[in-house]
Order: structure tokens, then sequence, then C-alpha cells
């Protein structure tokens, strides 16, 4: 006789020698669809169309209207007074200015007001006198805050945090505030009625201390650690690893120093008293003065002051949205 072994194990609970029936896993997932065959399904697609709505860059009608105007409103605010100016440096002596009606486009166009701010005052040599002091203070800013910058997010010293705080404290405290001190200091210097003397306080500002520093942290610490088992030194990293990576941020450091340097008009004005070394923001009064009537060369005279900065801003726009850039993003 041949014997027959059952290979079928007991199941607990459950008779001897019958098998547990399979769990209909089909069944019992039709099932749970089935029991709610519309409820999640509508909220899904009232959920879809939700997240349609407030999908990235998509905007309603009304928003982008409204964003519109919004601009509109921005630009009529920061560009009319400007343009304003334009218009009437360029409008002649038969045209009426204070008219209840102003037209904004001169109907009789002229440059004559721009030769007598010439005429009225050494108009080029203040302007040589500001792009002195200028050129002193963007220079002073692009190696001192670079330097210092430097040093704060990139080298180990001790008292580093508490010298950053003391940049930023210097930040809360307005210009007015130590205005004194920075003239005796001077005069003290025999600095006093020279170009130097006015660009001296400028030459490192602690905003842009604080610029070059975020712009240095951005960088990652593995290239300077790369670097220092190279063999390299800190004037090395500097030069070859974190200065090609803050080309934008020190662009940025040049127009707000040559801006802030340009239309300084209190300082010059305490530190100069010699007629041929003014400056030109403070040379302008003259025209305040002389010709308080005559607004058509007042606004000549401010638009000649205006040129050189669209000119720099001009030159190192590209630059200047990069430094944005590194400022905002974590390299």
């Amino acid at each position: 006789m041949t014997n027959t072994t059952s290979t079928t194990e007991p199941v607990l609970g459950g008779a001897a020698g019958a098998a547990a029936p399979a769990p209909d896993v089909t069944g019992a997932t039709g099932r749970t669809r089935a029991s709610r065959p519309n409820g999640r399904n509508e909220r899904d697609g009232r959920t879809g169309r939700k997240r349609r709505r407030a999908a990235w860059g998509v905007m309603s009608t009304r928003e982008k209207v409204l964003r519109y105007v919004l601009l509109v409103v921005v630009l009529f605010i920061t560009i009319g007074p400007f343009l304003w100016q334009l218009s009437t440096s360029l409008k002649g002596t038969g045209e009426d200015i204070y008219t209840a009606n102003p037209s904004f486009i001169p109907t009789q166009p002229t440059f004559g007001n721009y030769l007598r701010v010439g005429e009225a005052i050494p108009v080029f040599g203040y302007i040589g006198n500001s792009l002195v002091v200028a050129a002193i203070d963007v220079l002073g800013n692009i190696v001192f805050a670079t330097l210092a910058g430097f040093a704060l997010a990139r080298l180990q010293w001790r008292f580093r945090k508490a010298v950053l705080g003391l940049f930023l404290a210097t930040l809360v405290l307005p210009g007015e505030a130590t205005i004194i001190s920075q003239f005796v200091t001077v005069k003290d210097l025999g600095l006093a009625d020279s170009l130097v003397g006015v660009a001296l306080p400028g030459m490192i500002a602690a905003l842009n201390v604080l610029l070059m520093f975020n712009a240095f942290r951005q960088i990652p610490e593995e290239i300077d650690q790369a670097a220092v088992m190279d063999g390299a030194n800190a004037l090395q990293r500097l030069r070859y690893i974190s200065l090609p990576a803050v080309q934008g941020t020190i662009a940025v450091i040049a127009i707000f120093s040559f801006i802030g340097a340009w239309d300084d008009f209190l300082w010059p004005l305490i530190v100069l008293q010699s007629p041929d070394k003014l400056t030109l923001t403070v040379g302008l009064q003259y025209l305040q003065g002389t010709f308080a009537t005559d607004q058509r060369m007042i606004a000549a005279g401010t638009m000649i002051a205006f040129i050189p900065i669209a000119v720099i801003f001009s030159i190192l726009q590209r630059f200047f949205f990069k430094g944005v850039e590194e400022g905002g993003v974590k390299g």
C-alpha cells in the first residue's frame, strides 16, 4: 500500500484539516472604493481646482490689474519728479512754469538753461571736486570693506563676534549724532577745508562691511578648507577664491559709495570754506540763492548733478543685480 502524507497544517481556531479561506483582496478593495464612490473623488476634484488656482505664477485677472495699478502709482511717485525737473530745465523763458495748467512737454525746448548754469557758477570745477571725493570713497570702501568683511566671515580670531556686533550697532546711530566728533577729528588731523577731509569719514561704511560679510559667508567652507590643505594663506584665499565670487557685491558697494559721496550735502558744507573747493551739491546752492526766481536754471543744475549717477549705474547695472542675487541666494 502506498502511504499518503497530508501536508496541510492544522489551523488554530478551526477544525483540523480545514484550510483558512484566502482573503478576497480584490473584493475588499472594490467594496472600499464602492463604499465611497463620490465623496473623495468630488473632494479631490475641488481640491485640484483650488490647487490649480493657487499654483505659483498663476494670477487671476483682478490680481493682474491690481498689480499693474500699483506699479503705475509707484512709477509715478518715483519717476514723476525727475521727469518734471527735466521738463522744466528744457523750457524756454517764454513759457510760464507757474501757470495753473502747466504743460509737461516744453513748447519751446532749449538747452540754454544748461549753458547759463555754466556761466553762473564754475560747475565743471565743482563736478571735478565731487568726482575726487567720490573716487576716494569708492576706492576706500572697496578695499577696506572687502578686507573687513573677509576677516569677519572667513577668518577665526578672538572677539570676532564682538566686532561684528559693533558694526551692527553703528547702523542704529544717525549720521548727525557723530558729525561733531568727525569734524573735530578731521580738524585735529589738519584736513579741514580739504577734499580729503570731506572723503575721509566715508571711506568705509558699516553697511558696506556687513554687505561684504554676508557675501563672503555664502561661499561654502569646504572650498576654504581645501585651499588650506593645499597650502594657501589668507591673502591667497581672498584673491583666488573669495574675490571672484563676490564681484557683484563689490559693484553694489561701488554704486552705493558713489551715490552717497556725490549726493552728500551737510558734511561738505561743514568742512569746506573755500569757494573753489566746494562740491557740486554745495555749489548748486548758489543758484538757489542768486537765481531763486529762475527755477529753470535750478532744474538744469539738478539734472547736471544727476547725469554722473545715471552713467555710473548704467555701466555697473549688470553687476549690481548680480550682487543682489549673491546676497539673496546662499551658495
